[in-house]
């Protein structure tokens, strides 16, 4: 070999070694952390569920998500919880908080992105965006928004063809605490709406503890509950026959409707199919045409 052509080499070699070290390295993938039931959902539907590091405690749909670090309920959070899973992102529902908990995981240099609240398609559409905005899945976001149009209008052109209008209380049990019912501006008054019923309560917005008198007056056709609430009541015979509420129409006719809470009021990739099923439990005398499976809608 020539003195120039070593030369050469030698310089070509210095020069790829120089530009090697002056290239960032490869990146890791983000650390993210999930809070919020339907916010984890909407990461699994947008396939990016191997980026999450921890999810909080209502995120238990798909259920490979609860083998993930738990950093607690959604509400009650904490900034150490967050911070020792060292995230590079926290997705938090709109029900995320404190917000102490997020301005001082913030403070510590986690970037937050932050859900709005609200309770139509047009909110979940809108929350699938941001979502992916965040992880950078815009693709995804575009074939996922166009699959949850296409199934919430199936949906919803199914229930316009339904003819009655039955009364429906819905009625929480949250934790240890009062029997809760629902009034305005609620996921659970936006369901009802939504699978062709009447929300039996309108006097107020959000939720209240239940009173018996104020069920009588309400005369709903139907009660709604979470699954949980009728495991934690001892089940559906002994709710229909409580003194309180046998008095109602529901009571009497033995018309108790539950689902899944998070199926049920969580606003996410499933709205379509839980507005076609929640219809089908308010209107059984309908024949409903059922929607496809979807990935994220089959049991995970």
């Amino acid at each position: 070999m020539s003195l120039r052509n070593s030369r050469h080499q030698f310089f070509a070699s210095a020069l790829l070694a120089t530009v090697a070290l002056t290239l960032p390295a490869h990146a890791e993938e983000p650390r993210i952390v999930s809070v919020g039931g339907s916010t984890t959902e909407i990461v699994y539907a947008l396939s990016a569920g191997d980026t999450l590091v921890g999810v909080d405690s209502t995120s238990l749909y798909p259920s490979v998500a609860t083998d993930l670090p738990d950093i607690g309920y959604v509400r009650q959070l904490s900034a150490e919880g967050l911070l020792s899973l060292t995230p590079d992102l926290i997705l938090a529902g709109a029900e995320a908080g404190p917000p102490a908990a997020l301005q001082q995981s913030a403070s510590a240099g986690v970037e937050i992105v932050k859900l709005e609240e609200g309770f139509t398609p047009e909110d979940v559409y809108a929350h699938v965006a941001t979502v992916g905005a965040a992880l950078g899945r815009e693709d995804e976001v575009a074939e996922l928004v166009e699959t949850l149009k296409a199934d919430i209008g199936h949906a919803l052109g199914e229930v316009a063809a339904v003819s009655s209008k039955p009364r429906v209380l819905f009625m929480l049990q949250a934790g240890r605490g009062p029997m809760l019912v629902s009034g305005r501006h609620t996921a659970a008054d936006a369901m009802i709406e939504l699978a062709g019923g009447v929300n039996a309560v309108t006097e107020f917005d959000g939720y209240k503890p239940f009173s018996p008198e104020a069920a009588t007056v309400a005369a709903p056709d139907i009660i709604l509950m979470t699954d949980q609430t009728v495991e934690a009541l001892g089940g559906a015979e002994k709710i229909l026959t409580d003194a309180s509420l046998a008095p109602t129409p529901a009571a009497r006719n033995g018309r108790l409707v539950t689902m899944d809470a998070l199926y049920l009021a969580g606003f996410g990739p499933r709205l379509g199919h839980a507005i076609l099923d929640l219809a089908s439990k308010l209107h059984p005398e309908h024949d409903f045409t059922p929607l496809p499976e979807r990935p994220w809608t089959k049991a995970q």
